[in-house]
């Protein structure tokens, strides 16, 4: 029988995540992202870009209010934020189809350091200034002719992997 989510079985955990969204501006992603978010128990969740559509009548269809429950912040410029993800010491992780990317499953988590998931924009993926600091950059094997999936699947399996290994 399914259980009402009142009756779930999972224990709430939060992670040393931060969800860094690199020029994410599609609303319905945006949503989605604060829902996988907080399924997945992260830190929070940091925007990069200028005039991010955080409308919460427009975001509140898929973040399914969730929006209320993890904590996020916007970043104009790349610079700024670069400097306050290496200031706080993340290990900074790039989720990107690279040269010099490695399967997610290798992704190394140093124990005790705070986690920077760097997901890209629908269009143009991580900028190069991102993929340049990032002290690991990781892709998802895929079989198929397409070389890219949607942002926030991206994520997902990303953060299933992350905590996986945090557990």
């Amino acid at each position: 029988m399914q259980l009402k989510h009142e009756e779930n079985q999972f224990t709430p955990t939060q992670f040393p995540i931060t969800l860094v969204c690199d020029a994410v501006y599609f609303q319905q992603n945006i949503g989605s992202l604060f829902r996988i978010g907080e399924a997945f128990g992260i830190e929070k969740i940091i925007f990069l870009g200028k005039d991010i559509p955080l409308n919460p009548r427009k975001i509140n269809k898929t973040s399914r209010s969730t929006h209320l429950h993890v904590p996020h912040t916007v970043f104009e410029e790349k610079s700024d934020l670069i400097t306050y993800l290496q200031q706080k010491e993340y290990e900074i992780i790039a989720l990107e189809i690279a040269s010099s990317s490695k399967p997610l499953k290798e992704v190394k988590l140093p124990s005790g350091k705070k986690i920077a998931l760097i997901i890209g924009s629908e269009i143009n993926g991580i900028s190069e200034e991102l993929l340049d600091v990032s002290n690991q950059i990781v892709h998802i094997n895929m079989f198929g002719k397409n070389s890219s999936m949607n942002v926030v699947q991206a994520a997902s399996i990303a953060l299933y992997e992350f905590t996986s290994k945090l557990i």
